[in-house]
């Protein structure tokens, strides 16, 4: 699993404007083509097209959820629940939403759901360098529980692992 996560610079919540309240659901087939074009502008390795259907298609595990605010997409988060665990795949943000809060609202709900589909911890991969993201993260009660060296194949930038525990009510909206 560890080797498909992924995380956006700077899609953390931030002390920008007031933040509008997007909508939330599941992603769809019809969604791919923005999403391979959100995860083109978003990462240095994107994800194809048809890693996104193959996800939706095959994956039993796979729960993507997509943000959408004002009928268009903003970002869209991925996750694999197996047994009583989340690992996070995906977390993305258009450039203009950052910065506004969506972020955290992305993660939040994928907390949410990884709940609702029984899980009480949740992982994820994050750059060693990406701050924004290991501070917004804490907010929502993850830590520091290792490190993936060279994880990040455009660079070979190590990934610190991090767990929130989701029984204790972290993530809680």
């Amino acid at each position: 699993m560890g080797e498909r996560a992924r995380d956006a610079q700077g899609h953390g919540g931030g002390a920008g404007s007031a933040a509008k309240v997007p909508e939330f659901r599941p992603m769809l087939l019809s969604d791919v083509p923005v999403i391979a074009a959100i995860e083109r502008e978003v990462f240095t390795v994107p994800w194809s097209a048809e890693a996104f259907v193959s996800e939706l298609k095959h994956n039993q595990f796979a729960r993507y959820t997509v943000m959408e605010l004002d009928r268009n997409i903003i970002g869209y988060g991925g996750m694999w629940v197996v047994m009583d665990e989340a690992h996070v795949t995906n977390v993305a943000v258009r450039a203009p939403y950052r910065g506004r809060g969506y972020g955290e609202m992305l993660m939040r709900r994928l907390m949410q759901t990884a709940r609702e589909q029984g899980a009480k911890s949740m992982t994820l991969e994050v750059r060693v360098s990406n701050e924004v993201a290991q501070n917004l993260y804490r907010k929502l009660g993850f830590v520091q529980n290792g490190i993936r060296p060279r994880y990040y194949t455009d660079n070979q930038e190590d990934a610190y692992i991090m767990w929130a525990d989701l029984t204790a009510g972290g993530g809680t909206a």
